[in-house]
């Protein structure tokens, strides 16, 4: 493995090398740096923040504020505990709704699968926020504003479209003479499905998993601020919205309780980031 990793390195001249590590350590600082700054904000003082001239690297930094951020905002493992729920249950709806949907698209040829299939994709084309007004009207109709319901329901619909696409794709990959195999073996199309396809799709699954829990941890401010306002049903980003917006910004432990938030987001990243690999790779070479 060490070899062939050498053998591709060997295949560019000095200065390939140079202009490929330069580009990528570009691209590392521009996606980093917010973040990099942000964690270092939430460590200074406030009385640094607005010093003159700005000192990029706080001066007897601590997490004072991520200690205040607890007491200063009440509620906040509430806050967090409600984004993580409802990313995990629309993920597992999702889920539950796609792949035998992904399916159907990736080996049946059925009247209107391409146009259902367009129809999809321009969903994606329109901002949640078009469709508001219609949303709430729709939510006050079935009683279920300022529930978990009237939040996860939006995002899993704005969210399946992209999984559909996404995992239909990776299903795509997997030879059809492995479930003619299995037909001629006298399996039915449940059967088949189950224990052919489901095992051999597990990367691509993981990986509309992983993308549909990130898109509903991050899409909950605008369907939570129109169709929720009780505070027990309050994701993160409406939590620290509604508190911090009503007085003074504090910043270090505003940056605190961000790198807090995205905490849960980043253990499942972390976790499953070799599923998200392995799925995003799966197919690339034969």
């Amino acid at each position: 493995m060490n070899q062939d990793k050498n053998a591709m390195i060997n295949r560019y001249r000095w200065y390939e090398l140079i202009s490929i590590y330069a580009g990528i350590a570009l691209f590392l600082t521009f996606v980093l740096a917010p973040f990099v700054e942000g964690f270092l904000v939430s460590l200074k003082p406030l009385s640094q923040l607005f010093s003159s001239p700005y000192r990029f690297l706080p001066e007897n930094g601590s997490f004072e504020a991520y200690r205040t951020m607890w007491v200063s905002v009440p509620g906040f493992a509430r806050y967090i505990f409600n984004s993580f729920f409802i990313s995990t249950i629309a993920t597992v709806i999702v889920l539950l709704l796609v792949v035998p949907a992904s399916y159907a698209f990736a080996r049946f040829e059925f009247k209107g699968s391409g146009p259902l299939l367009g129809a999809f994709l321009a969903v994606n084309m329109f901002s949640g926020a078009v469709l508001l007004i219609p949303l709430f009207r729709l939510m006050r109709t079935l009683g279920v504003l300022n529930t978990y319901f009237a939040m996860i329901v939006p995002g899993v619909a704005f969210l399946i479209p992209s999984a559909i696409w996404l995992l239909r794709t990776y299903m795509l990959r997997i030879p059809r003479e492995l479930e003619e195999a299995a037909y001629v073996d006298g399996a039915s199309y449940f059967y088949t499905f189950r224990r052919v396809i489901l095992p051999l799709a597990r990367p691509g699954i993981a990986v509309v998993a992983i993308t549909t829990f990130i898109g509903a941890y991050a899409q909950q401010f605008i369907f939570a601020l129109t169709f929720n306002s009780k505070t027990e049903f309050m994701p993160l980003p409406i939590g620290l919205f509604a508190y911090f917006g009503r007085q003074e910004v504090v910043w270090n432990e505003l940056m605190a309780a961000s790198f807090v938030g995205i905490a849960p987001a980043m253990i499942v990243i972390f976790f499953l980031q070799r599923f998200l690999v392995s799925g995003l790779t799966a197919g690339a070479v034969k």
